[in-house]
This record gives structure tokens, sequence and C-alpha cells, in this order.
């Protein structure tokens, strides 16, 4: 299985589109991860097989990845509905400006929250959760988050289904009929980040340092 294949641990940084033996992403590399995707278990023998290339060659791609982070961890992906978490919910919250940390530190003590990501436009971030049923939603926002200091309102939106959920995607999967130009890393922000006709305005102090800590 691919998450036995190695015991290190994830390697440190690295540019961008590159992996640990300084070679630039290739198509080979994308189709490995294509196949893990579909199964992260699966086998080196039968990844190479898939792949079309040799177990030798799968095999150092693999460990490769893996050292330069490509790969970060192998998980689970299970039925949130079997398990007994058949409410999704979006909440979207306003934070006074200056306590990011203490929102950020109440936000770790509740284990229904699935994802959290800072956010442009009339909020300041976006939570997710999981739980067993509306109530459990309704305490969440009256009890504990508007309990909370620095969250200065919140607006909730009920997921009815979740039509695509992907694991991942691939730069491939968008131009798989368009020739490829070489990937290049990422420029560094500097200021204002123009984005055709849009303008990304740079997060304030208190949104920055959350970042630094994450």
């Amino acid at each position: 299985m691919m998450s036995e294949i190695s015991r290190n641990g994830v390697g440190g940084g690295g540019q961008p589109g590159r992996i640990g033996i300084g070679l630039e992403l290739d198509d080979v590399h994308m189709k490995i991860l294509e196949v893990l995707r579909e199964n992260g278990r699966i086998s080196v023998a039968a990844l190479a097989e898939r792949v079309g290339i040799s177990r030798a060659n799968a095999y150092t791609r693999f460990e490769a990845l893996r050292a330069d982070g490509a790969i970060k961890r192998f998980t689970a992906e299970i039925d949130h509905v079997r398990t007994g978490l058949g409410i999704t919910a979006l909440i979207f919250v306003t934070v006074r400006q200056q306590m990011w940390k203490q929102f950020r530190a109440e936000l770790a003590r509740m284990p229904e929250v699935e994802y959290c990501a800072i956010t442009t436009g009339q909020h300041d971030a976006m939570i997710q959760v999981r739980v067993s049923d509306v109530a459990a939603v309704h305490t969440m926002v009256t009890d504990r988050l508007a309990n909370i200091p620095a969250v200065k309102a919140t607006e909730t939106v009920f997921i009815l289904d979740e039509v695509l959920k992907r694991p991942y995607v691939l730069p491939s999967d968008g131009d798989r009929d368009r020739p490829r130009s070489p990937r290049r890393p990422a420029p560094e922000a500097q200021g204002d980040v123009p984005l055709g006709m849009m303008r990304f305005v740079g997060a304030a102090e208190g949104r920055a340092a959350l970042r630094k800590d994450g």
C-alpha cells in the first residue's frame, strides 16, 4: 500500500512545482497523482502498471513527491451520514479586528468544525461544520460562537446536497485538450495583487498574524 511505502516524514520546503530530486513536475508525476486520487492504497507494482513505468521508477517518483511535500499525507474518506453527521452547514463569521488569535483559539476547541478559511467579501471567515441535527447548528451559533468576544456577527447556510466533492484537483484536469506550458513558481505577493479586473487588497494586520501562526 502506498501509505506503507515510506516511513519518513515529509521533507522541508522546496520550490512550488519542483520535487526533491530537482526535476520539474511532468506528465508522469501528474499521472501518479491522478491514480492516487482514485486509490491511495494502491501497490507500487499496480501504480507502475497504471502509469506505464517501471516499478523502480514509480517508487522513486512517489518518494520524491513525498519529500517535496506535493503529497502531504494519506487519510481515509468517510461517509458522514453513515457515521451520524448528516447535517452540514457553512457559517460565515465577521471577526472583530485585532482579536483573530482569540477567534482561532476558540475555534480549535470546537471538534465539529471541519474546515475554516479566511475570506474576502462581506465576512471575514467561513466555517464548515458537520453535526447530527439542525438543533446542534443552532446551539453552536447562538450559544457558542455568539459568546466569543472576537465574533461580531454570523450568517448560517445549510448545505442541502453535496453535488460534487473531489479529493483534490490537479492542473492536468483542466487542460487535457490544450498544450501545457511549463509550470513556474508562483510569484511572491507584493501589496495589492491584480487579477484580471479584480484586485485583492492586502490583509489587515490581524489576518496577517493569523496566517503566520498557521
